[in-house]
């Protein structure tokens, strides 16, 4: 039997999670659909430039493992450009690290030197299972997620 895929480290949740091509109805189009990890990949290899090995070990697994899903991603995103199929972000195998939390009063920063969070997803909706406990530094009110991170639960099927 073989052992379960490690959990890979994502760091950015979209607010958009459903593309799909201009003046085809919803109900026609078939669909890709790219999970959060695929997305993670592309934003480090494609938008930040980093190496594979860097990439990798920011997501926690190994560069063999980055290179197939950042293979699997690019498969995707060409399958659906290429043949005008809507592009569908949601689920995966990730863990959601928040690398900044924010005060909800005085607005404060907290790094990641300062303090580490790590949040299990829920692998089928990619909701975060629990809250952040953590108090601000300053004015010990209740420390918030930056907004890059939070994740409205929208999964495109209220998309036209």
């Amino acid at each position: 039997m073989p052992r379960p895929p490690k959990s890979r480290k994502v760091s950015f949740l979209p607010n958009l999670t459903y593309f799909k091509p201009a003046g085809v109805p919803l109900k026609e189009l078939e669909e890709e659909s790219l999970r959060y990890e695929e997305l993670e990949a592309i934003r480090l290899k494609d938008l930040q430039g980093l190496e594979q090995e860097a990439c990798a070990k920011r997501m926690g697994v190994s560069r063999p493992t980055f290179h197939r899903i950042i293979t699997s991603a690019r498969n995707k995103l060409a399958r659906a450009l290429v043949e005008g199929k809507a592009i569908r972000i949601e689920g995966g195998n990730y863990k959601l690290i928040i690398d900044h939390l924010r005060c909800s009063q005085c607005g404060y920063t907290v790094s990641p030197d300062t303090e580490k969070s790590i949040h299990e997803q829920d692998t089928i909706s990619g909701n975060i299972a629990g809250d952040i406990k953590f108090k601000c530094n300053k004015c010990s009110s209740r420390l918030l997620a930056d907004k890059r991170h939070r994740h409205n639960g929208r999964h495109g099927k209220n998309f036209r």
